[in-house]
């Protein structure tokens, strides 16, 4: 029987506990968050820091102000009898052996029988963490090692000592999957467990092999990120990123605990000029200096070889966009520096991740999940073997004298991923296929969709029939939405209706849901003075929108990521949304120059009205809204935006929602037709104009925010119409595009998309 933890405690309020009691507030439970008291008048100084840190606006740890509430501050001196009745206590004090025995030791006499008791830790084994404890103690500890910032990293990392009961590793397992939203990966207690042993590899790996082939980090970036599926950050800038002192500090840790012949080894050696970068106090972005800088509006990047900063451009090449096209196979043949680079990197990590197979683990997808959960790989080590062909990986390296892992080569005429009977499996040492498995209520499309055939399918979209119902998926370049997506779409929902399918389900399972419409399919239209091109492009748009809500049959959108712009249009004309805890929403077109098209203007002002019960007060709502762009960080910051139905819902775990969103077509109610409404006119627009005029002249809005502004007003208000006029949808949406049409002339607008997509930048930034 697992049991229930309804009262958890943190020890520890640094980036990790913090994080760790905000996802637990998240999830609608109270949470104890103590550290060691400090000297003055405000003696949880260290926990009331944490909490600050967890309302950071750029990284936003709670979801909402209730979330907030639910956390209790304290220290370890005055509240550390809270913790006796908590059901888990999770620890996460600085890593020191005799620190944490000490702690253990003060929890064992003081909590209940029950409490189960885990460390963040990563680095010190569960035989030495429990060395000298009770039997009563051992059987329910457990290392939970989370991933940074705990909100929006996927990975949670459960391992188990050899005396935890059974119990205690299900009771922790079903908690953080479903409460706190993690896909957990069980791991044996060796050494860097599964995930950093494999990202710090491929890290490491990836920064001395750039050195050895003399590229920039622009170079190095550009193919180490996106074209193989891995973060856009690449390696320079992920060590940006988490801190590049930091890394040095990862790297020596795992040297550390790693056996004397882990081939890790040979990437562990700090490099000179890195060091000297250090000791200059150039760590990345926490200093506004590292490998990146940015100086005003201008990114400079550091020149390997004198270490000045020079102007960074963005690396354009005809292999970058092939590789985008053809996956990594496009990269590892080239036979450029670049293509010997990206298969050296490769070929290392790769064969490292085989060979901890079966000595670390039985289960080669656990190690697929621990990258794809816990560095966003889109694809794990295995996977990228399959799609770059195990004979030819292993013919290769072979011909260039490396050794290859035994397991790699007892799978040569094999796949490690294949669906005999259309059951996704997964192969095992012994040679075997075996069925993934995942908990109750779990559906990764990525996953069922290797086990189907698309009814359609083109460069931006795919449709498939799955469980009685039609699965839509984005594939474009950030899942930006173009007529081919479109026309997936209108596809699914025209074919469903014929088919008799229960209903239609836009989802994806990338990163992001969509981050709006094409910029580059703008651009070609202005760039070819072709706006009868762009109008007909936004009718298409606005009436796929309406098809979606017309359709006799029930269109769910279920959103993971970001949904912005476009990607938000789309969600706003379902019928019914199931969302990520972490689903980013929000109309942010404005930031381009422009308004959105797809129906946006118009739902978010019916929204609004219908809420305020005041046309009046809804227009000045959703000119507000738009014009600055709102965001929304969670499903409850939508709600105070109007961006939600009440009977949307969402969920903490994002491979649980498409299984949400199939159980519920049945049960969802097609969207009510929109009944005209009634603007205030000219009136009101001269207000809204006034405004603009009054914040441009404090200095908050430039000339042609005022531009864009003015379209917004224009729609919202009704314009220089009067008052009382009525407006139907279709008109409203008239206007709309109209005035994106307009915006999409001016000489800034173009400036400003030009800019963007020459230096890589897309709305989700």
């Amino acid at each position: 029987m697992k049991n229930q933890i309804k009262k958890v405690g943190v020890i520890g309020a640094g980036t990790m506990g913090a994080g760790i009691a905000g996802q637990v507030a998240n999830a609608g439970i109270e949470v104890w968050l103590l550290d060691l008291p400090s000297d003055g008048e405000n003696v949880n100084m260290l926990s009331q820091r944490g909490l600050e840190r967890l309302k950071d606006p750029d990284m936003p740890g709670l979801m909402s102000k209730h979330a907030e509430q639910l956390i209790k501050l304290g220290n370890t001196r005055d509240h550390f009898d809270q913790l006796k009745d908590c059901d888990w206590i999770a620890e996460a004090v600085v890593e020191r052996l005799d620190v944490k025995q000490a702690l253990y030791k003060q929890l064992n006499d003081n909590c209940k029988e029950s409490t189960i008791i885990t460390s963040n830790t990563s680095t010190i084994p569960i035989s030495l963490l429990t060395k000298g404890m009770p039997l009563s103690f051992c059987e329910r500890f457990a290392i939970t090692h989370f991933f940074n910032p705990v909100r929006f990293m996927r990975l949670l990392e459960l391992v188990r000592g050899e005396q935890t009961r059974k119990d205690v590793m299900e009771t922790l397992d079903t908690f953080c999957e479903t409460m706190l939203g993690k896909g957990v990966v069980s791991c044996s207690d060796t050494p860097g467990f599964l995930a950093n042993r494999v990202g710090v590899f491929a890290i490491q790996c990836a920064l001395h092999k750039a050195f050895e082939y003399k590229l920039s980090p622009t170079e190095a970036d550009a193919f180490f990120g996106r074209p193989l599926g891995l973060p856009k950050t690449g390696v320079f800038g992920l060590y940006d990123l988490i801190g590049i002192d930091l890394m040095a500090d990862v790297a020596k840790s795992l040297e550390n605990i790693l056996p004397q012949n882990d081939p890790f080894h040979r990437y562990s050696s700090p490099i000179a000029f890195v060091s000297a970068m250090i000791a200059n106090g150039q760590t990345g972005n926490k200093n506004d200096q590292g490998f990146y800088k940015q100086v005003g509006d201008d990114k400079k990047v550091i020149d390997l070889s004198s270490g000045d900063y020079i102007n960074h451009e963005r690396l354009k090449m005809p292999l970058l966009d092939k590789a985008e096209k053809l996956g990594v196979t496009a990269i590892i043949n080239d036979k450029s520096s670049y293509g010997l680079y990206i298969w050296d990197v490769l070929s290392e990590t790769l064969c490292y991740a085989a060979s901890l197979v079966p000595e670390v683990t039985e289960d080669l997808t656990q190690i697929d999940d621990a990258m794809k959960l816990g560095y966003n790989w889109i694809k794990g080590p295995f996977e990228l073997i399959d799609e770059i062909g195990i004979e030819y990986f292993i013919n290769r390296l072979q011909s260039s004298g490396k050794e290859v892992p035994e397991f790699l080569m007892n799978s040569a005429s094999k796949k490690f991923y294949s669906s005999p009977n259309s059951i996704l499996s997964a192969l095992s040492p012994s040679g075997r296929l075996n069925p993934i498995q995942r908990s109750k209520g779990v559906l990764r499309f990525s996953e069922a969709r290797q086990t189907l055939k698309p009814v359609n399918s083109n460069e931006s979209g795919s449709w498939f029939e799955y469980e009685g119902a039609a699965i839509v998926e984005f594939h474009s370049k950030a899942n930006a939405l173009d007529s081919e997506s479109l026309d997936m779409i209108s596809d699914a929902i025209i074919e469903s209706e014929k088919k008799g399918l229960r209903g239609v389900i836009i989802h994806n399972d990338f990163q992001h849901f969509s981050c709006g419409v094409s910029l580059w399919s703008v651009r070609n239209y202005f760039e070819k003075n072709d706006f009868d091109g762009l109008d007909a492009f936004l009718t298409y748009f606005q009436n796929t929108m309406l098809q979606m809500r017309n359709s006799k049959l029930p269109v769910i959108a279920a959103p993971v990521g970001m949904s912005i712009g476009g990607g938000f249009e789309v969600v706003l004309h379902a019928d019914h949304v199931v969302s990520h805890a972490n689903s980013v929403m929000g109309l942010v077109e404005s930031f381009v120059g422009v308004v959105p098209a797809g129906g946006g203007c118009k739902e978010t002002l019916y929204r609004w009205t219908e809420k305020l019960e005041d046309s009046k007060k809804g227009a000045w709502k959703s000119f507000m809204n738009i014009g600055l762009g709102r965001k929304a960080n969670s499903p409850q910051e939508a709600d105070g935006l109007s961006m939600r139905r009440s009977g949307d819902v969402f969920h903490m775990n994002r491979d649980r929602i498409l299984n949400i969103a199939l159980s519920s077509i049945d049960s969802t109610k097609k969207a009510t037709k929109r009944e005209p409404l009634t603007l205030s006119g000219n009136e009101q627009f001269q207000e809204m104009l006034e405004w603009l005029e009054v914040n441009h002249k404090k200095g908050m809005l430039t000339p042609h925010d005022v531009t864009v502004g003015t379209e917004i007003g224009r729609i919202m208000s009704g314009g220089e119409c009067k008052a009382g006029t009525i407006f139907s949808e279709q008109r409203i949406l008239d206007a709309e595009r109209s005035s994106f049409i307009t915006l999409a002339q001016t000489q800034e607008t173009q400036a400003r998309i030009v800019s963007m997509l020459d230096n890589g930048i897309t709305l989700r930034n």
